[in-house]
C-alpha cells in the first residue's frame, strides 16, 4: 500500500481466501453480516507487516473520534501511534491484548462503493469500512480459511476497522519471485476481467 503517509507491506497467509461478506451458518443457512457490503476481504499473516499508515477518514471509536490516525508497524506490531486527534483511545485499546496490535483483515474497496460515493463519513463503522480500503487491527476472520485457521491468523479481543483508502492509494500485490502485479489505481481495479 502506498499514498500519502502511507508505505506499508503486509504478507498473506497461503491458505487465506479473498471473501465477501456472505457467510454461512454451520447448518448451512448463508448470510451477509453487514449491509451494504463493498469490500472484499482477507486476514493477513499477522507476523508479516512493516511500514507506516495513514487514515484517509475519521474513526469513530469507543465514543470519540480519531482523526488523522498514523501507525508505525515493525515485524507485524503496531509500535507507534500519533494521530491528529483521538491517539491516546487507540493506544488504551492496544493495551486491551498482546494480540491487539497485530493485524486481523485487509479489506480492498474501489471506486464504484455507493458508499463511499455519498462522500458522507457516517461514524459508524458498518457504514464507513464501505467507502473506501481499510485495515483492521486485533482480531482476523476465520472465514477467510477453508479449514482451520492456521497460526499467522490473528487472535485477540479487538477488531478495529480502519480507512486508508482514496484516489491517491495504490495498492500492489507482490508475488513470491519479487513481481509487482498492480491492484487498484486512482480506485479502479487494474487487474484483467
Amino acid at each position: 500500500y502506498s499514498g500519502p503517509g502511507t508505505d506499508f507491506t503486509v504478507g498473506l497467509l497461503d491458505d487465506a481466501r479473498w471473501l465477501s461478506a456472505l457467510f454461512r451458518t454451520r447448518d448451512g443457512i448463508e448470510y451477509v453480516p453487514n449491509m451494504p457490503t463493498e469490500e472484499i476481504f482477507t486476514t493477513p499473516d499477522s507476523m508479516r507487516a512493516e511500514g507506516t499508515i495513514r487514515s484517509s477518514r475519521p474513526l469513530a471509536l469507543l465514543g470519540d473520534v480519531v482523526e488523522g490516525l498514523q501507525l508505525t508497524v515493525k515485524d507485524g506490531r503496531i509500535v507507534d501511534v500519533q494521530a491528529d486527534r483521538g491517539a491516546g483511545i487507540v493506544r488504551g485499546q492496544l493495551e486491551t491484548d498482546e494480540r491487539a496490535g497485530y493485524f486481523g483483515e485487509l479489506a480492498l474497496v474501489d471506486g464504484t462503493s455507493r458508499v463511499g460515493q455519498t462522500g458522507v463519513t457516517f461514524f459508524d463503522t458498518l457504514y464507513d469500512e464501505n467507502a473506501t480500503c481499510h485495515i483492521a487491527y486485533g482480531f482476523g476472520i476465520p472465514e477467510a480459511f477453508a479449514g482451520q485457521p492456521p497460526e499467522g491468523m490473528n487472535v485477540s479481543n479487538v477488531h478495529t476497522d480502519f480507512m486508508i483508502g482514496g484516489p491517491e492509494l495504490a495498492v500492489d500485490g507482490i508475488t513470491k519471485d519479487g513481481k509487482r502485479v498492480p491492484i487498484l489505481r486512482e480506485e479502479l481495479w487494474q487487474l484483467p476481467g
